[in-house]
């Protein structure tokens, strides 16, 4: 549970890092990467615990689809909430199909 949560909060950051600069698409590029970069900062300082304390539970194939279902999630939320961008159906599809491979991956 402690990876989740420290995944889920890395994501948040990871995703404002990676995105959240749209929303202000006429500040000049290079501070949008050095703002990137310090948010990353953050992210890691969340990432790398998560998966070091994940790996002993965890193989690391799952901790990348762990990873993964919670970036799809937490970039859901952001696009909607934060760049009021519209979720369409065909997303849902897509997530059922990723939720398919969750499970074939931890699948014994």
């Amino acid at each position: 549970m402690k990876t989740v949560v420290l995944l889920t909060i890395s994501n948040i950051f990871m995703t404002f890092a990676w995105y959240g600069h749209l929303k202000f698409r006429e500040s000049p590029l290079w501070i949008a990467i050095v703002v990137s970069w310090i948010i990353a900062f953050a992210e890691y300082c969340f990432q790398v615990p998560a998966n070091r304390i994940g790996s002993y539970q965890f193989s690391t194939a799952q901790l990348k689809t762990i990873q993964e279902v919670i970036t799809l999630v937490v970039f859901s939320l952001f696009s909607v909430t934060y760049l009021r961008e519209q979720f369409r159906w065909n997303y849902s599809v897509a997530f059922a199909f990723i939720v398919a491979a969750v499970f074939f991956m931890f699948y014994e």
